[in-house]
């Protein structure tokens, strides 16, 4: 065994130009489907972080129906025994209370539908990044409970500017009554998301549980957990336990399923990948070994005519295949790091695309896993040995006189 080995080693190197360039097209394929694996991990990553940090939260309770309606007077039921439960919960690290109403927001210059959301300054900071988008002004400051920070494409539309006046518009509870207060513009953020930087508009909590007539009672808790996995599963039993009561407790990949969507798509892409690199290692095995073959016909008929059994001729050209197999794993697995690290360095700009209502705020940066060093090439080492069968039997059942008759 260890002979053929040897022998099947020094064989393909017999031709080093050719070995040299199937090892680099299988090589070559395995680094796109490490990189591409990468890849789609950092999207994956970026994408939920753009999702959920930004505002969102890894996970939510309304009241039913809230979502779909935007009914004011559909506020959570049972609100300071669900706020003193979380408290307590170990899986939660941070949650926060908001209010959020359709509004109208009106400038000197212009008017605009606005979403109306009342918030706490100190738990929406670890909530959201309202606080970190600011490019003008101040997040909320001591004092002052007509602040309100707005979108810089929604201060465009107002032709409004730091220090301005604007009036919100809504419609209370219960009454339908039209409530109308002045407020000074404090903060003006970009989180390059358009639907944001338009189409919202933030207040103190108090402040606009006052102008819907709602008392103390809230429509929103938007949550973030120690563990970023119960944000992804919602069939962890917390999504379970806090829907009771009318109300719905739902995790991101249920508030935006499009988004959970994407990325299970996203890896059906990688199969895609790995089935067009089977081609690529099947196509260059074959002509490789076949080449390889034909070159030395006379050599195998002289190794049948002195005793070498079918068996051993076609281990040899089966050790052939593992022997170029080991070779393209390891340019496949150099070149996969050296690319995907050189990638993880400078990062890729997809800042300001939107992709499944998910808009890039971020640098895109593939994520290496030991994994992908693991299965990828261990697939790429089984498939050339299947592959490697066909030239191996085909080798095997060659007789002694039609291999030196085929040489001449």
């Amino acid at each position: 065994m260890w002979l053929h080995l040897k022998l099947a080693i020094r064989n393909i190197f017999r031709n080093k130009r050719r070995t040299f360039i199937a090892g680099s097209a299988i090589g070559i394929g395995l680094a796109a489907l490490i990189f591409s694996d990468a890849l789609i991990i950092g999207m994956g990553n970026n994408m939920i972080a753009s999702a959920t940090e930004s505002f969102m939260g890894e996970g939510q309770i309304h009241r039913e129906g809230f979502r779909t309606s935007f009914d004011v007077e559909k506020t959570i039921v049972n609100r300071k025994q669900i706020i003193s439960k979380l408290k307590e919960e170990s899986v939660v690290k941070h949650f926060t209370e908001r209010v959020e109403s359709f509004a109208m927001i009106t400038s000197p210059a212009n008017l605009s539908s606005v979403m109306m959301v009342g918030v706490s300054p100190d738990t929406e900071t670890h909530l959201s990044q309202i606080d970190e988008a600011i490019t003008e002004g101040s997040y909320f400051s001591e004092g002052g409970k007509r602040q309100i920070i707005i979108g810089s494409k929604l201060a465009e539309i107002l032709e409004v500017s730091l220090g301005d006046r604007v009036v919100l518009t809504t419609a209370q509870a219960h009454t339908g009554d039209l409530a109308q207060e002045m407020f000074r513009i404090s903060g003006i953020y970009h989180f390059n998301i358009k639907e944001m930087d338009r189409g919202m508009a933030f207040i103190r909590l108090s402040k606009a549980q006052e102008m819907l007539g709602i008392d103390g009672n809230i429509h929103e808790i938007a949550l973030r957990f120690n563990n970023s996995s119960i944000g992804r599963n919602q069939d962890h039993p917390f999504w379970q336990e806090y829907s009771g009561d009318v109300n719905d407790a739902a995790s991101w990949s249920k508030l935006m399923p499009e988004l959970n969507l994407m990325l299970e798509v996203s890896q059906f892409a990688t199969y895609i990948l790995g089935i067009i690199l089977f081609g690529v290692v099947a196509l260059g095995i074959i002509n490789t070994l076949f080449m390889s073959l034909h070159e030395r016909l006379f050599e195998f008929g002289v190794m049948r005519a002195v005793g070498t059994s079918a068996f051993q001729m076609g281990r040899l050209v089966f050790f052939e295949a593992g022997a170029l197999a080991f070779i393209s794993i390891i340019i496949g697995c150099i070149a996969g790091l050296i690319v995907t690290y050189i990638v993880m360095q400078t990062g890729i700009d997809y800042t300001g695309i939107e992709v499944s209502g998910v808009t890039f705020r971020h640098l895109l940066y593939p994520v290496l896993k030991v994994d992908q060093f693991i299965i990828y090439p261990s697939a790429v080492l089984i498939l050339t040995l299947i592959t490697g069968l066909y030239p191996s039997i085909y080798a095997a059942k060659m007789s002694p006189a039609e291999a030196m008759r085929r040489s001449l």
